[in-house]
């Protein structure tokens, strides 16, 4: 079988570094054997989670259609920034809004049933964004997502990256490269089983 893994970071920003790691990430898993859809979340915008609105409007076209687009993969690659110690709201409002159920139906956090995730950052500091990942982690476990271990936190990401797009150190990009194809491995581990 053929994982589908959709990638995404979590900045809107035109030249954030997330974005760069994402698109490294996601060539890597394409190498690794699995289908990747890289989306950006600039082109889904979507208002804050707010159940009044919900009550009153149901849930946002985008929002639909990142859940439908997760429901249709069987992992989940994120590159998240930190902005103070933790996830940027714009991740947590997308994964907030993708967990809501769209009709008393359906099952409870559909969008991330049975879904493997992996977890990436960069950052202009030393720690590379390395808490973003701890609080992205645990909101991903709680909905249901099968974290692997294997995470990469890419320090002095204003350095790290050559005209190209690609990283500049051969061990970093490396161990993105090792985690791109973990999540491959366990997707078709248990996919088979």
């Amino acid at each position: 079988m053929t994982p589908k893994i959709l990638a995404f970071a979590g900045s809107a920003r035109e030249g954030s570094f997330n974005k760069k790691l994402i698109r490294v990430a996601a060539v890597a898993a394409q190498r690794a054997g699995a289908q990747v859809t890289l989306i950006d979340l600039k082109d889904y915008p979507m208002p804050l989670m707010n159940e009044d609105l919900e009550a009153k409007e149901g849930m946002p076209e985008f929002a639909k259609k990142v859940k439908e687009l997760m429901k249709g993969h069987d992992g989940i690659l994120i590159s998240t920034p930190e902005y103070n110690s933790s996830m940027p709201p714009l991740l947590k409002n997308t994964i907030d809004w993708v967990s809501r159920k769209e009709s008393k139906e359906e099952t409870p956090l559909i969008a991330y049933k049975e879904k493997v995730g992996a977890v990436l950052s960069a950052s202009p500091g030393a720690l590379g964004g390395l808490r973003s990942l701890n609080t992205l982690r645990a909101i991903l476990s709680h909905v249901g997502v099968l974290v692997i271990p294997q995470q990469h936190a890419l320090a002095k990401a204003h350095e790290a990256f050559n005209a190209d797009g690609s990283i500049k150190d051969p061990k970093q990009q490396e161990a993105v490269e090792k985690i791109v194809v973990e999540l491959v491995s366990v997707i078709k581990r248990l996919k088979v089983s």
